[in-house]
């Protein structure tokens, strides 16, 4: 049994369907990313897991149940657009919200201050919300959104506005969530973020969901045919090589589809004879950056075609 599943979820604002039909299944014990591109559909769907808005049609089962306030009571939410009361004292903010969710005493106000601790706010404590700058006041809506020791925790672009070392602070508190068999779910159009954190994914393009699965089973299925290089020198003489089907450059590195699965290392014989530099060669590789923008750009050009049939 899942921990959480999602059937069928719609929802239209007007004439735009922004979830169509939406499902994905989460494993207990799992980070699960929900990507897409922004206006993809995301944040509408976590709004339906959440209550915040009614779906047209489907369903939210928390562990064979139709969602309830069960569910609401044991998790903690980020959401997209924060909202902390800019008013109020950075402690006096954290021990609110957990007593919102009936947390309270020296024991939760212990954890509060090992939070601002770790995210080196201890100094701003009896600091105005307001006084903070905007990656310090994401920091807090985190600790807020954790501080009940949630068993679900639903992060709607978590990362957004925090450096580099904060971002790894949170991702060592989530995998640390992760290994206590919580139940992550996180939204992100950052494709290399999903990849390092999340054990299953789905992605969501223009409402619908068009890959869901385990990450590994899907890196598998599409990576039998995909060499991952980086190089120096110029290998553009390979648009020219009739078993190369795509070239896609992604900065550090650069995806190539090839025909079949068999014939990477012709392509590697390919690259030395014409004095390619070779740093890296990973056969049968693929990034979920590289698995995404095959599947989106799919869908592009479908609605183009649709478009000129009309």
């Amino acid at each position: 049994m899942y921990a959480l599943e999602v059937k069928k979820l719609s929802k239209s604002f007007g004439s735009i369907k922004a979830v169509d039909n939406a499902s994905f299944s989460v494993p207990q014990g799992s980070v699960f990313g929900l990507i897409g591109r922004n206006g993809a559909g995301k944040t509408t769907t976590i709004r339906m897991m959440m209550n915040i808005f009614q779906p047209d049609s489907g369903d939210v089962i928390l562990q064979g149940v139709k969602l309830g306030q069960d569910f609401y009571d044991k998790v903690g939410y980020l959401p997209e657009e924060r909202g902390l009361y800019k008013k109020m004292k950075v402690l006096e903010t954290i021990l609110f919200f957990a007593e919102l969710k009936g947390k309270r005493g020296r024991k939760t106000e212990k954890l509060a201050l090992e939070y601002l601790e770790k995210f080196q706010l201890t100094d701003r404590k009896n600091a105005k919300v307001e006084e903070l700058s905007k990656g310090n006041q994401q920091k807090i809506q985190f600790i807020s959104t954790i501080i009940h020791d949630p068993d679900f925790i639903i992060l709607d672009e978590p990362f957004s506005g925090l450096d580099p070392i904060n971002t790894n602070l949170l991702k060592e508190i989530i995998i640390d969530f992760k290994q206590r068999e919580k139940v992550i779910i996180f939204s992100t159009h950052l494709m290399d973020f999903a990849e390092k954190m999340c054990d299953h994914l789905a992605m969501i393009d223009k409402g619908k969901i068009i890959l869901n699965g385990a990450l590994n089973d899907i890196k598998a299925n599409y990576g039998q045919k995909n060499v991952s290089i980086n190089y120096s020198g110029d290998i553009s003489f390979l648009k020219n090589i009739p078993f190369v089907e795509k070239i896609e450059d992604f900065g550090n590195t650069t995806g190539i589809r090839i025909k079949e699965a068999t014939q990477t290392q012709e392509l590697l014989k390919l690259l030395i004879d014409n004095g390619i530099q070779i740093k890296r060669f990973d056969a049968n590789e693929i990034s979920l950056q590289e698995i995404f923008v095959e599947l989106a750009g799919k869908e592009d050009q479908d609605d183009l075609r649709e478009v000129a049939h009309v």
